[in-house]
């Protein structure tokens, strides 16, 4: 029985090269000289720390432009609201992966909506669709590609 999973990860390797890349723009940049600004990686989590918070939103648009050109989909970024004290800013920048309970039910809702002869299953955080029909994993795939759910989606382990 034709079967595909349904996930949304993110590879981590490629966000911290391109935050590397975003430290490295940041130190030759005329606009940062001498500030203290930087990007801090921690697992999944980004941490930008400037002297302003103007300066946090400069180095947002950075981080996006080097993830974008190292093939990362910035819908898997929560970015949460920027910390501002007397001479510090922080800012926390969240890369999602997987999907989540509630948005895993949502997607499982529509393909069951869809009337197509397709099973959906959770499964952790990933989705696994079966059917009989592989024309009917296709149209899962498109129906689901043209819905919006907040974050990247990848079709894998495709199997007949």
């Amino acid at each position: 029985m034709p079967s595909f999973d349904i996930v949304s990860e993110v590879d981590i390797q490629e966000v911290r090269n391109a935050v590397d890349q975003a430290n490295r723009e940041i130190g030759t940049r005329f606009d940062f000289k001498g500030v203290d600004a930087e990007f801090e990686l921690a697992d999944s989590e980004i941490t930008l720390r400037a002297e302003q918070e103007f300066q946090l939103g400069q180095m947002m648009d950075i981080l996006r432009q080097k993830l974008v050109k190292r093939s990362v989909d910035i819908a898997a970024m929560a970015i949460k609201d920027p910390q501002v004290s007397l001479n510090a800013a922080r800012q926390l920048v969240i890369i999602k992966q997987g999907i989540e309970t509630d948005v895993a039910k949502k997607m499982v809702k529509e393909i069951k909506a869809s009337k197509l002869k397709v099973q959906a299953q959770i499964q952790g955080d990933q989705i696994r669709v079966t059917g009989k029909k592989r024309d009917d994993l296709q149209q899962v795939i498109t129906s689901l590609r043209k819905a919006d759910y907040g974050l990247p989606l990848q079709y894998q382990n495709f199997r007949d």
